[in-house]
């Protein structure tokens, strides 16, 4: 059986983030390095994934109704190329803009589930590893034909 492909958009929060002597920051390229030293993520049972990481990260505290219509066309210009979708997310705003691409995405044929985390990926005790791992897994695995948040 071939393996499923996952896009994943990630748009910013603290899943991503990296300690700094000012607390956590987000920087361009730490998700993507921290994801390739982690082995759990590249289990066989694991689907393929693809990551986007926009530029700039957002803040989703900031988030505006812009931003969701941006994410809402990015999982469109890649629908037929994938076999479900994660977003990553802040979690200021999460429900709401999952909420928001429920309505932009209507007649859905595959999942798309966004999620986050309250501690970074890479940091002891993270709850990003088991959200994103879950999120990709469910989003290969299951007819959920919808948007919703694991969190």
């Amino acid at each position: 059986m071939q393996k499923k492909s996952i896009y994943v958009a990630y748009t910013g929060g603290t899943i991503g983030m990296q300690r700094s002597e000012q607390g956590y920051i987000p920087v361009s390229g730490h998700l993507q390095r921290q994801l390739a030293l982690m082995p759990e993520f590249h289990r066989p049972e694991m689907p393929d994934f693809t990551i986007h990481e926009y530029a700039p990260l957002m803040d989703s505290s900031d988030m505006t109704p812009e931003d969701w219509q941006h994410i809402a066309e990015d999982i469109k210009t890649h629908y037929d190329e994938y076999d479900g979708f994660v977003i990553l997310h802040g979690t200021d705003t999460m429900a709401f803009t999952a909420s928001a691409l429920s309505f932009m995405l209507e007649n859905l044929g595959k999942p798309v589930i966004v999620t986050g985390s309250q501690i970074p990926l890479a940091e002891l005790r993270s709850d990003g590893q088991i959200n994103l791992l879950n999120a990709l897994y469910v989003a290969a695995n299951y007819p959920i034909n919808e948007v919703t948040l694991f969190f």
